[in-house]
C-alpha cells in the first residue's frame, strides 16, 4: 500500500545519448524493487507530432529541448506527486509521434525520472529530490547508440551517424552538458559504475526508511 503521509521521492537521472543512464536506472530500481518504486522515462513525453507529415516528422531535432512536452511531464509528475494516476503516454519511433495508446500508472513512492534534458527545465528539476548526471565519453555513447538503435528502432547505420554528427553531438554540447552544474552527483562510465549505483541506492534506503516506508514483497510493476 502507498503511504499518503509522504511526498514521493524524486530521483533524476540524466546524461546523454548512450550514456548509461537507463542502466543506472534500472540498476537502482532492481536494487529498491521491494519498494513502492516506479520509473518514467522522458522519451515517453516527446511532442504529439500527428499533425505533421511523415517527412516533417524526420527532420524534427529530438535532442532539442523544444521536442518535448515538458508542460505534460510537470503535469503529470505533479499528479504522481499528489498520489494520483496519471495516463502516460507512449512514443511510436517507427511513427515519429506518439501513439495513441497510453499507459496507466499509479502513484509510487518512489519515482526514478530518467531522460537526456531533464535538467534543463527549473520546474522539472525543482521537483526533484536527488538530481544525478551520468558522464561517458562521446565515442562510447555512439557506439552503444549504433548497438541500441539497429537493434531496438530498426534504424540503418548511417541514418544513425549521421543523426549523430548533425544533431545528438551537438546538441549534447549545447543543451545535455551544461545541466550538469544542477546535479547533485556525477557518475562517471554508466552502469559499470557499481559504486555510484551502491551509493545511490543506499542513500535512497536511508530517505525511505527515515520516511517510514516499508519494503513490500513481490511488488510487481510493469512500467519500465
Amino acid at each position: 500500500m502507498v503511504n499518503h503521509k509522504t511526498r514521493p521521492v524524486v530521483i533524476g537521472i540524466t546524461g546523454g545519448s548512450g550514456s548509461g543512464k537507463t542502466t543506472v536506472a534500472r540498476k537502482i530500481f532492481d536494487q529498491l524493487s521491494n519498494y513502492s518504486i516506479t520509473i518514467i522515462q522522458q522519451d515517453s513525453y516527446y511532442n504529439d507530432q500527428a499533425d505533421m507529415k511523415m517527412a516533417d516528422r524526420k527532420k524534427v531535432n529530438y535532442d532539442h529541448p523544444m521536442a518535448f512536452d515538458f508542460d505534460l511531464l510537470i503535469e503529470q509528475l505533479k499528479q504522481l506527486l499528489q498520489y494520483e494516476p496519471i495516463e502516460k503516454p507512449v512514443y511510436d519511433y517507427g511513427q515519429f509521434t506518439r501513439s495513441q495508446q497510453t499507459i496507466h500508472q499509479e502513484p509510487r513512492e518512489v519515482i526514478i525520472l530518467e531522460g537526456i534534458l531533464i535538467l534543463d527545465d527549473k520546474r522539472l528539476r525543482d521537483l526533484m529530490d536527488i538530481k544525478v548526471f551520468v558522464d561517458t565519453d562521446d565515442d562510447i555513447r555512439l557506439i552503444r547508440r549504433i548497438e541500441r538503435d539497429t537493434k531496438e528502432r530498426g534504424r540503418s547505420l548511417d541514418n544513425i551517424i549521421h543523426q549523430y554528427l548533425m544533431t545528438v553531438k551537438p546538441m549534447y554540447h549545447q543543451f545535455v552538458e551544461p545541466t550538469k552544474r544542477y546535479a547533485d552527483l556525477i557518475v562517471p562510465e554508466g552502469g559499470e559504475n557499481q559504486v555510484a549505483i551502491d551509493l545511490l541506492t543506499t542513500k535512497m534506503r536511508s530517505i525511505l526508511m527515515r520516511r517510514g516506508n516499508k519494503e513490500i514483497k513481490n511488488n510487481l510493476d510493469s512500467t519500465i
